[in-house]
């Protein structure tokens, strides 16, 4: 299993709207391989997680977007949730830091509908990727290939993209998101 020791991997997350396990698994994967993972969101603060529609629990935001760097962190992780990659979609700040590690080559992990805030940061292009269903125009429009695949790995470009469809592909997400993060 590869270790992430002395790795330190950025959940970048809206206030509210956040799938609660889509940012609990990919992150208790990152300690467990031994990384540090670090919650960065619009404001500091606290984020609302949800379970799908219900609210579920809150969680401390350790840097806000305008103080983070991609400089400090090995890797990007977005979790998903209907609200969560659509509000980080609105915001100039998140949508540069997450295309900021695209620019510096660094890996990015993105399941369910995160892959909105990629298609903001105009960074698909050329690249191949799954996501939820209802991305796919969105996807495509943006220059990617949709694949309704379980974890999907791109290496084409400078930065490895994983991608995930949905809560019941998390361990492979996690897997992929460890073993990628651990090469880098």
């Amino acid at each position: 299993m590869a270790t992430l020791q002395g790795k330190t991997v950025a959940f970048l997350v809206a206030a509210e709207g956040i799938e609660q396990v889509e940012l609990t698994e990919p992150w208790a994967a990152v300690e467990k391989a031994g990384g540090t993972p670090r919650l960065v969101a619009p404001e500091a603060g606290e984020v609302q997680a949800f379970d799908h529609l219900d609210k579920a629990d809150t969680f401390p935001v350790d840097v806000a977007v305008a103080d983070a760097r991609v400089e400090d962190f090995d890797a990007l992780v977005l979790p998903g949730g209907v609200a969560n990659p659509d509000a980080l979609r609105t915001d100039a700040a998140a949508v540069a830091f997450a295309k900021g590690f695209f620019d510096a080559g660094k890996p990015v992990a993105a399941i369910c509908h995160a892959p909105w805030t990629l298609v903001e940061a105009d960074v698909l292009r050329g690249r191949r990727l799954t996501s939820w269903p209802s991305l796919r125009t969105d996807i495509t429009n943006a220059g990617g290939t949709w694949v309704d695949e379980q974890v999907v790995v791109d290496e084409s470009g400078a930065s490895t993209l994983i991608t995930s469809r949905n809560p019941g592909d998390l361990d492979a997400f996690g897997q992929a998101l460890v073993e990628r993060v651990g090469a880098a």
